[in-house]
């Protein structure tokens, strides 16, 4: 799911799970997706998360930082991505472009 710039990934984050079957899943994310609404939206499936909470949280919840650190992976592919000039500045006007390279991109990353 593409969106402008100016908008934070966790704004569409329920948008984006609801397109997926999350049942029995244990859904991954940083700090910024610790929301109340995105937590409570993936009990209400009957997933798990694993989020940290924000140090200015007043009521942390627990968090399997062993499982945590599986994110590193998804982390270093999107730096891997990055490293295309094209995807890190985004010189594409249309987002379907700007989809395209990316899926171009991974397959690029993939092969190697």
């Amino acid at each position: 799911m593409l969106t402008g710039g100016q908008v934070h990934d966790s704004k569409a984050a329920v948008e984006l799970l609801s397109g997926v079957q999350i049942s029995g899943s244990n859904i991954l994310g940083d700090k910024a997706y610790g929301a109340k609404q995105i937590r409570d939206y993936i009990t209400e499936q009957n997933a798990a998360y694993t989020i940290p909470p924000r140090d200015d949280c007043t009521n942390p919840w627990y968090c399997d930082f062993h499982t945590y650190k599986e994110r590193h992976l998804v982390e270093c592919f999107f730096n891997k991505l990055k490293v295309f000039r094209r995807v890190a500045t985004r010189y594409d006007k249309l987002a379907v472009s700007f989809a395209a390279f990316i899926h171009l991109a991974s397959i690029c990353i993939l092969l190697k």
